[in-house]
């Protein structure tokens, strides 16, 4: 029988982690063993832990002993607790120069679609955004009735009309932060790369007006984008023929778009992570890290984002932020998000799911630290507003939510072109008009879940390095980049996953 293996993460620790689950008796130190049976993912105390004292994993705090912990105790959250403690921030202390194509490296290249802005897509739709809920029933009799009269076969450059209908667009107040935010996110999918043609179906009525858009953001109708309006189209039916119409009328502009071959410069990558485990900061998401890395010395951008999970970790960002600017406002985003929690009855604490507690994750603060890991090493060059347009290459943070529709609807209108989703639980989560690329953090999974998951990174744990991870996983980003299909595409997601920020007020 093979023995249970168990990791050290840092020479400060003092809990190791049961990467097979480990009967009681079993060997953890060479003079400490198991108390008791431990889950495989979770955490087992490698030494005494007085009551009150840190709890270090990956040589960072991650809780605090809620009563005297014995060697070999499982260390899960029966048994830790939360409590205020210092962070270094160190602004921009480790901050370097992005070093660039390595010598003798040919620089990366992928199949994309160059648009007229310059900007680069890696699918070719057509869309159809309702302004308001009360348009989004008719957005997707549009779309559904353009794919069922397979005219879309004489279109082979397309890769689908969908529609992308929400919630809200009404019942809320005319200007603030969170009519900036749905503005932002709709014009960010309006003039995504990723979009051949672009088709915005209004009720009339509604508080989120469609011409207060267009001259917002200087938008003019032409074979790129069109727009309709189901009160001045005589009603439901008549609109729904409208905009067939309106669609067919696009067709020819949006299949003369070919793929022709651009750098990888021009990818920008969205970091996502969702349905986390005990091995989500050991395999999918340092191997993501490593990707993202090897992305932005080839000059792309990768986004990371979901506040509320860097929360205990943000220190790791502020010392990576070209400038003390940049990591204040990593800081004052903790701080927003912690305010917030609290005006509604909550902290941030609560964010690990059930799952992720299942998984052998015991705190936000140990989540946190797995989560940057997907960040990688890279300086951190900019920090932008939920749904705000990337403008900076290389490394960057977007403020969101950590609900994973929410916070990569945010990525996708800020430019996204490309999305990298680590779950250790199996996450059934795809992204339209952005591919997501599925990385399981666990052999069990992937073995469980294939259809769903594109790279396995469990074999991390058999010896496979982070680095040729990384390599892979770069590589996969750019095949499906050129076209190839991820398993979430040829599954049909993305269609639902479409969910602006609701940040205010229903009224």
């Amino acid at each position: 029988m093979a023995v249970p293996r168990i990791l050290r993460l840092g020479d400060a620790d003092n809990v190791v982690i049961a990467v097979d689950s480990l009967p009681a008796g079993a060997t953890v130190t060479a003079d400490v063993v198991a108390a008791r049976q431990i889950p495989k993912g979770h955490k087992v105390a490698s030494r005494a832990i007085a009551a009150g004292e840190a709890i270090r994993k990956f040589g960072q705090v991650i809780g605090f002993a809620g009563a005297d912990i014995a060697p070999g105790d499982w260390v899960h959250e029966h048994n830790v607790v939360l409590q205020d403690f210092e962070r270094d921030y160190a602004f921009a202390a480790e901050a370097r120069p992005d070093t660039g194509l390595l010598p003798g490296e040919a620089p990366a290249s992928f199949q994309g679609f160059r648009r007229a802005d310059g900007r680069v897509g890696t699918r070719n739709y057509i869309g159809i955004l309702s302004s308001v809920n009360c348009s989004a029933t008719v957005a997707d009799f549009i779309a559904d009735a353009v794919t069922r009269s397979g005219v879309l076969a004489d279109y082979p450059n397309i890769d689908g009309v969908v529609a992308f209908t929400h919630g809200t667009g009404c019942g809320m107040a005319s200007k603030g932060e969170e009519f900036d935010i749905l503005a932002r996110t709709q014009w960010g999918y309006a003039s995504h790369p990723n979009f051949a043609s672009i088709l915005v179906v209004g009720l009339g009525c509604e508080v989120f007006q469609i011409p207060r858009m267009m001259k917002q953001y200087g938008i003019v109708e032409g074979p790129h984008f069109q727009t309709l309006t189901i009160q001045e189209n005589g009603g439901t039916r008549q609109s729904i023929e409208t905009g067939v119409a309106k669609i067919r009328e696009m067709l020819p502009y949006a299949n003369a778009s070919v793929r022709e071959t651009v750098p990888a410069s021009e990818l920008v990558l969205a970091l996502q992570c969702g349905g986390s485990d005990g091995y989500s900061g050991l395999t999918a998401n340092p191997a993501l890290g490593a990707a993202v890395d090897l992305l932005v010395r080839h000059g792309g951008t990768a986004i990371l984002s979901e506040t509320p999970e860097i929360f205990g970790a943000e220190h790791l960002l502020t010392r990576r932020a070209e400038s003390e600017a940049v990591g204040r406002k990593i800081v004052d985003l903790i701080e927003w998000w912690t305010q917030y929690a609290a005006r509604a009855g909550g902290e941030l604490n609560n964010n690990p799911s059930p799952g992720n507690k299942a998984g052998g994750l015991t705190t936000i603060l140990e989540k946190s630290l797995g989560a940057v890991a997907k960040g990688g090493t890279s300086t951190l060059r900019g920090v932008y507003r939920y749904a705000e347009r990337i403008d900076r290459r290389g490394f960057v943070y977007m403020d969101t939510p950590g609900y994973d529709p929410v916070a990569a609807t945010g990525q996708v209108a800020g430019g996204a072109n490309m999305l990298c989703f680590t779950t250790g639980r199996g996450s059934a989560y795809g992204c339209k008009p952005t591919p997501s690329v599925k990385l399981a953090t666990n052999s069990d999974l992937f073995r469980r879940m294939e259809e769903d998951m594109d790279i396995n990174c469990g074999d991390v744990l058999d010896g496979v390095s982070i680095e040729a991870k990384g390599r892979e996983i770069f590589e996969a980003v750019l095949a499906i980049a050129s076209g190839q299909r991820s398993k979430s595409e040829l599954l049909g997601y993305g269609r639902n996953e479409f969910v602006p920020w609701q940040l205010g007020a229903v009224m």
